[in-house]
């Protein structure tokens, strides 16, 4: 009677099996061939923003000059008005500068989806932006993902600052050298970092995917330069592998070196789920200067998508906008706010004593 039982229970449960809706099998972004698919298995074609300023502070978007990364503006301001003042400022900056209405907006300005660039020090005990919490990064994304599941608009994680630094200038908030590419207590920091985002989102269908390292390695270290590029290929693999231990689902998104603009780092696909992203500012608008990137699409047979552009005059962003699209290339401009300029999709205005513009 047991044996009868259990052939029964058996037969049930592959019947189940092999009656699960087809639907249900692949809730997640993927990659296929040179295509995005949605959860739904249709194509995406990438149209969005960029969160920037909101989780990595750049002094040029406040118009500074000299004082250039979220380092140095926390030093002004401490050296200003002292640290508890301004531990309360960021404290406020980082609950208002971006908000649930901000996203709703943006949904309606018929964008798809959102690119949210982030500092690393949000997931780790290190002083950043008034906290030392580990869990602040984790926050922030959680409710991003709520304001976004409303309005339907999946994310794509950016670190766009990690440890140790990966371009060496001010974007990267490090010491004035990629330090991530030779420091091996860096890298393994940057791999655990990552592997415990993609641990927390693993089942999470909102996140796109995984945008490892922002513009590493940039093109001053001309000595060096070799030596540098020689190691993302690895460092990328490292990361990857970290993520993978906990995360089989999400895509994972990888920018070349030198501004993400020099994809001879890369010798061969990094593996099926992934997307190569680059970057491109101020360039003619024209066919022959994106061929390098249709080349490489062809022999990787993996999509490229334009992970930031923008920045400029209303007809340039048009004709570059129409030549991505034409060449099925998706965007995301960069970024979505900036302090009294014209230039992106929301702007706010100069308070009346902007002392700040001096420095």
């Amino acid at each position: 009677m047991k044996k009868i039982l259990l052939f029964a229970t058996a037969a049930l449960l592959v019947v189940a099996c092999a009656e699960k809706p087809k639907s249900t099998e692949q809730k997640f972004f993927k990659v296929v061939g040179q295509d995005i698919l949605d959860p739904d298995g249709n194509k995406f074609f990438i149209k969005g923003t960029n969160l920037g300023n909101w989780l990595n502070p750049e002094g040029y978007m406040f118009h500074f000059s000299d004082v250039s990364s979220a380092r140095l503006i926390d030093e002004m301001f401490c050296e200003m008005v002292g640290e508890e003042f301004v531990g309360d400022y960021w404290r406020k900056f980082r609950e208002n500068y971006v908000t649930a209405e901000d996203i709703a907006y943006l949904k309606r300005t018929g964008m798809n989806s959102l690119r949210l660039p982030f500092h690393y020090k949000l997931f780790t005990e290190d002083y950043y932006m008034g906290s030392y919490c580990k869990e602040e990064g984790f926050r922030h994304i959680d409710s991003l993902i709520k304001w976004c599941r409303a309005e339907n608009l999946p994310i794509i994680l950016d670190m766009h600052v990690a440890p140790g630094g990966q371009t060496g200038d001010n974007i990267d908030d490090s010491y004035g050298y990629p330090w991530l590419m030779v420091d091996e207590g860096a890298q393994r920091k940057t791999a655990e970092i990552w592997k415990a985002i993609a641990q927390r989102y693993k089942d999470e269908p909102m996140i796109m995917g995984y945008d490892l390292l922002n513009e590493p390695i940039a093109h001053y270290f001309e000595e060096d330069l070799a030596m540098l590029n020689s190691k993302l290929e690895p460092l990328y693999k490292r990361i990857r592998d970290s993520i993978r231990t906990v995360d089989t689902d999400h895509i994972i998104f990888y920018g070349p070196a030198q501004w993400n603009g020099n994809l001879e780092v890369f010798s061969e696909p990094l593996e099926e789920n992934c997307v190569y992203e680059v970057h491109r500012y101020w360039s003619e608008t024209t066919q022959a200067s994106i061929q390098s990137w249709l080349d490489f699409r062809e022999k990787f047979n993996r999509p490229l998508y334009i992970g930031e552009t923008g920045e400029n005059t209303d007809e340039w962003v048009y004709e570059y906008r129409v030549l991505m699209e034409k060449n099925d290339i998706g965007w995301h401009y960069w970024p979505s706010k900036k302090h009294y300029h014209t230039s992106g999709i929301q702007s706010y205005p100069c308070p009346d004593n902007d002392v700040l513009s001096i420095y």
